[in-house]
């Protein structure tokens, strides 16, 4: 029997992995970072293919782990984690610092912070292991309790994304028959923005007077880039 949410019996944290590349900088939210070794110190930070923060770190040979805290927003965790640097800055109005790398340290919502170069990068599958020796650490705030993966899944009731690493692909829910969901509004689980379809999305092309059953199936939450599929009428 393969019961894939057994797998939540493990341990993981909630964290920004940021990089660099040809001046430009990206991150993404990840959850699979672990200490390798104590001397010398060495992690390991798994980083799904897909993702262009994944190619920063191929090319820079550096990588900066941020550690989120418990009450890290959930849209701020959407920004990182469900939309793509290929279409927007993530780190434009986010708080950061340089580390001695030239990548961005985020300080927002950050526990600490770990700064690595690359020694070896494992390809396994769908992600990229990459092995990085610890150049820097430091903890940036004592007060903050950092975020499990648990609690951001159970507490804050967050979504996984499908470049995660931890990402169990869904079940279909069954269909609601008879029922009339017509010009009811949703909310997205990520972030918590609600689609009024009085109001519409008109900077998306979205009129005023569009059922959220009418929207494209491409459309994606405004806020946090979420799919359709992570939002329930309320």
């Amino acid at each position: 029997m393969l019961n894939l949410e057994s797998l939540f019996n493990f341990s993981y944290g909630m964290y920004i992995i940021s990089s660099k590349n040809d001046g430009k900088f990206n991150g993404c939210i990840v959850n699979t970072v672990f200490q390798i070794t104590p001397e010398p110190p060495m992690i390991a930070v798994s980083v799904n293919k897909k993702n262009l923060t994944n190619e920063y770190i191929a090319e820079s040979k550096v990588f900066v782990v941020s550690v989120l805290a418990e009450e890290t927003p959930l849209e701020f965790i959407g920004r990182f984690g469900f939309r793509t640097g290929r279409d927007i800055d993530k780190f434009e109005r986010v708080n950061c610092k340089t580390g001695q790398s030239g990548v961005p340290i985020v300080l927002d919502n950050a526990v600490g912070f770990i700064e690595a170069e690359v020694t070896d990068a494992i390809n396994v599958e769908t992600h990229t292991l990459f092995i990085g020796r610890i150049t820097a650490c430091q903890t940036i705030d004592e007060s903050k309790v950092p975020m499990t993966y648990n609690y951001y899944r159970d507490v804050k009731n967050g979504r996984t994304p499908r470049t995660a690493a931890t990402y169990i692909e869904k079940k279909p829910k069954a269909k609601l028959e008879k029922v009339d969901h017509k010009m009811k509004k949703y909310k997205c689980l990520i972030c918590g923005y609600i689609y009024d379809p009085a109001v519409g999305d008109t900077e998306n092309g979205i009129t005023a007077g569009t059922a959220f059953e009418d929207l494209p199936d491409d459309w994606v939450c405004p806020e946090c880039g979420a799919g359709k599929d992570e939002f329930e009428p309320v």
